[in-house]
């Protein structure tokens, strides 16, 4: 008999078992996939480690979440930068001094300040995406930075979208072009399935186990479950689908020292079907004689398909509210994570719930 049953070896499943099995209590953990990790999962190979699932840049201002991940792994000191490709020219970005000189010449911060006062549009409704961003920097920014980018990547007007989406990504008026502002940054040297084994020493695992498949029975075998999983899955969507934004990656193995020369470039025109392009070896500033690049092509999810992204608009937030209520009637189950909570998280931000959530099991 186990103590808790664990969905998922994500970060918050593995967390949450690192901090019980500590505690003395007997943790099992289940994936569909052939893989720990999640969408955290790296691959070694050719000698570079590959971001299977996409970029994962760990960044945090809490100290105490940074000493956390240090205790399972080493951390190089990579700060993100992205850059834009529109129309065949490459930009910097956020938008910051350097992307204002140039697009329109601009050399200081005060001239920053000024040409943006001088493009930005009033709008009255600036709940939505599009809106709001044009209040800030004008419909020229972006058309080049912004519309084609999003568009793609949640298949929706961006009229359509919450402003809670781009208010993420800073606009700056100094030379600074980090993407992440945190004082903690950096990737797992080796990766992060390194970080995520040692989470997970000493924990019973089982792969390609659907949990679905058996449901009764490892439900009989545990006194408590922990489902990272998509939370109407778990209730077999009896108040209907949440809505996601799926990806499909295509890896690509290149005898190139070098294809792009930094880490990440989006690609904002809309006609090019893929949203970014990952070159993973600058990520450990990598110095190998081949190079692997990864695409990423934006999809609407469908049953069956991985969901990404949460689509957090009024109509699913509402679906969502009810499943929430039901959950809270279940008190031997304890959902958490990105699908469960149906949320987006940033890294750091997934940590602190499971360690959260694990201190209010073991306080009992």
């Amino acid at each position: 008999m186990y103590d808790y049953l664990i969905v998922g070896s994500g970060l918050f499943g593995s967390v949450f078992a690192r901090e019980m099995t500590d505690k003395g209590y007997r943790c099992l953990v289940l994936d569909k996939r052939s893989t720990i990790g999640g969408n955290v999962y790296t691959e070694k190979i050719d000698d570079i480690n590959v971001h299977k699932y996409g970029a994962h840049i760990f960044h945090t201002n809490d100290e105490a979440i940074w000493k956390y991940v240090n205790r399972f792994v080493d951390f190089n000191n990579y700060r993100h930068k992205v850059f834009v490709k529109n129309n065949s020219r490459l930009y910097s970005f956020p938008i910051n001094l350097l992307t204002l000189s140039q697009v329109y010449n601009v050399n200081s911060p005060e001239e920053a300040e000024i040409k943006l006062q001088s493009i930005r549009q009033k709008t009255y409704n600036t709940q939505n995406l599009e809106d709001w961003i044009v209040s800030q920097i004008g419909v020229h920014l972006y058309e080049i930075f912004i519309k084609g980018y999003t568009t793609k990547q949640w298949g929706r007007d961006p009229k359509n979208l919450p402003s809670s989406i781009i208010k993420r990504i800073p606009i700056r008026k100094e030379l600074n072009d980090f993407y992440f502002d945190d004082l903690f940054q950096g990737i797992p040297k080796g990766g992060y399935t390194i970080m995520i084994k040692n989470l997970l020493s000493g924990v019973e695992v089982k792969l390609n186990t659907n949990y679905f498949e058996d449901k009764n029975y490892f439900n009989s075998i545990t006194n408590k479950i922990v489902y990272t999983g998509p939370i109407d899955e778990y209730f077999d969507y009896e108040y209907g689908a949440l809505e996601y934004r799926s990806l499909q990656f295509q890896h690509e193995s290149l005898t190139l020292n070098d294809f792009q020369g930094t880490s990440v470039i989006n690609y904002t025109n809309l006609e090019i079907p893929y949203t970014r392009i990952l070159e993973h070896k600058h990520f450990e500033f990598g110095r190998q004689k081949s190079t692997i690049i990864t695409k990423e092509y934006p999809l609407e999810w469908r049953k069956g398909e991985e969901p990404y992204y949460p689509i957090n608009d009024e109509k699913n937030n509402a679906i969502f509210q009810n499943y929430t209520k039901k959950a809270k009637t279940l008190p031997n189950i304890i959902f958490g994570g990105r699908l469960a909570e149906y949320k987006y998280y940033d890294m750091h931000q997934v940590i602190a719930s499971a360690l959260k959530k694990s201190k209010q099991e073991y306080d009992k």
